[in-house]
């Protein structure tokens, strides 16, 4: 399926255009915001290509012509959504990467909210509204997403659990039954111990719920998948888009979950924000 985010459509469809067209294609990625201007000769004589070229690779896109094409482009642009992964300079200031890496950050988290599937969230929210129990596993920094979530889902007075030990998370799943839930949270969709885990709770009859890049293990042994597709640049930085996207999914299910079940929570959350507002006090002294 053809992503509704253009700039990535062109970047997964590179491998497949014709060299000419992939001529096209990587000018346009480098010059998204010049392209809205120009004419289909324009952009033929800036790619070196004839123009019937131009119209190829708009059409190996699935677009009809070129200004079908230059409108999409012109929606995303006004959309701020045209982001590209960066790469660090030695010549970069702090302002450089201050912004380079804000800038990717945003445009991860608009790429992966075009490509989420809204069914699907409403799947997965009505699937954890109802579950009897649920449980959080992943590794390293989706461990941290794991134990995000479980305290974002206990306060919705949700049976809850965040597990980032293989052998716990093994002990877990056998337990579970077909009224419980696990969401497995991977940026990989490939980590070996994870999937044992997933295997088994499926075995023992729980719903599992993966959050990983599609075409991965995880998302296809998954019995409801949401795609976070984000690239990361692992030769420069420590991987914070695909963990900041996964954080930020939990937050939708989150707020979804708890829309489903305010009738039960207004009286929970009114005691839960007493008691805070306590604690607080109370470290003040």
């Amino acid at each position: 399926m053809n992503s509704p985010n253009l700039i990535r459509r062109i970047t997964e469809n590179q491998a497949t255009l014709r060299k000419s067209e992939t001529k096209v294609a990587t000018f346009v990625l480098a010059n998204a915001n010049a392209v809205i201007k120009m004419r289909i000769v324009d952009l033929a004589s800036q790619s070196g290509v004839s123009e019937p070229t131009v119209i190829r690779f708009c059409k190996a896109l699935g677009f009809d012509g070129f200004q079908s094409f230059k409108l999409q482009l012109a929606q995303q642009l006004g959309l701020g959504s045209v982001y590209t992964q960066f790469a660090v300079d030695d010549k970069d200031t702090v302002a450089d990467l201050r912004n380079k890496v804000f800038d990717t950050t945003v445009g991860s988290l608009l790429t992966v909210r075009d490509d989420i599937n809204p069914d699907v969230l409403e799947q997965a929210i009505n699937t954890i509204s109802n579950a009897r129990r649920v449980e959080f596993y992943g590794f390293g920094a989706s461990g941290s997403v794991a134990a995000d979530a479980q305290h974002k889902f206990f306060r919705l007075q949700l049976s809850t659990a965040a597990y980032t030990d293989p052998h716990i998370q093994h002990m877990s799943a056998i337990s579970l039954g077909k009224n419980d839930v696990v969401v497995a949270i991977s940026q990989s969709g490939e980590t070996q111990a994870l999937l044992q885990s997933v295997n088994l709770a499926r075995e023992a009859g729980a719903v599992v719920l993966g959050l990983a890049p599609q075409n991965t293990s995880l998302s296809r042994l998954c019995n409801l998948a949401i795609y976070v597709d984000t690239e990361e640049n692992l030769e420069w930085f420590t991987p914070v888009s695909s963990r900041i996207a996964h954080l930020v999914v939990i937050d939708v299910l989150a707020t979804g979950v708890a829309r489903h079940r305010k009738p039960l929570l207004k009286e929970h959350l009114k005691r839960l924000e007493k008691s805070q507002r306590a604690l607080r006090n109370l470290s003040s002294n």
